[in-house]
């Protein structure tokens, strides 16, 4: 007598895999992935190109400040006006640092006979560490609370305090 194999007769369901779990998985590293970015902080530095133009530069009354940092190896150079002069050469201290105090004093000295100016032309001429050279931005940029106030007259006649020294850095040597 033929007798039929035995895989016809018993015939297994096939199971389908469960996605819920894997779902559910995938649903929570979403949630950790978009949770994580919030918290992450990222900080610009405000930074312009020098314009390039073959213009006239608009006649002033008073001639610009032009101040620009030349900043070398061993010091940094302070120059204003057109060809720019130097005006004090700052060293390094000794840590072998700049000296970003005593730049910061007579930056503060200049904004107060330059109230309204607020470009600075930063030429890095050697090659600088990232921290090094904010560092140096920063001391060009902001007043801190405790150095001497610096006023100034407004359109309307009344006193404006500053809160900035030159807050429009520029990177003047961009194609060297």
């Amino acid at each position: 007598m033929y007798r039929a194999p035995s895989r016809r007769k018993n015939k297994k369901e096939v199971k389908k895999p469960n996605l819920i779990p894997i779902l559910d998985a995938v649903f929570i590293f979403i949630f950790f992935l978009l949770m994580s970015a919030s918290f992450l902080n990222i900080h610009e530095i405000q930074s312009d190109v020098p314009i390039i133009s073959n213009q006239e530069p608009p006649k002033n009354k008073k001639p610009p400040l032009a101040l620009t940092l030349k900043i070398r190896a061993s010091n940094i150079q302070i120059l204003t006006g057109v060809p720019g002069s130097v005006r004090k050469s700052i060293g390094k201290n000794s840590d072998g640092d700049y000296d970003l105090v005593a730049l910061r004093t007579y930056l503060i000295g200049l904004k107060k006979s330059n109230a309204t100016e607020k470009d600075i032309v930063l030429e890095p001429l050697v090659d600088l560490q990232y921290e090094e050279l904010v560092k140096i931005m920063d001391s060009v940029r902001i007043l801190k609370n405790t150095d001497p106030d610096i006023w100034t007259t407004g359109k309307d006649g009344s006193d404006i305090r500053i809160k900035e020294l030159f807050s429009n850095i520029v990177f003047g040597n961009i194609q060297s």
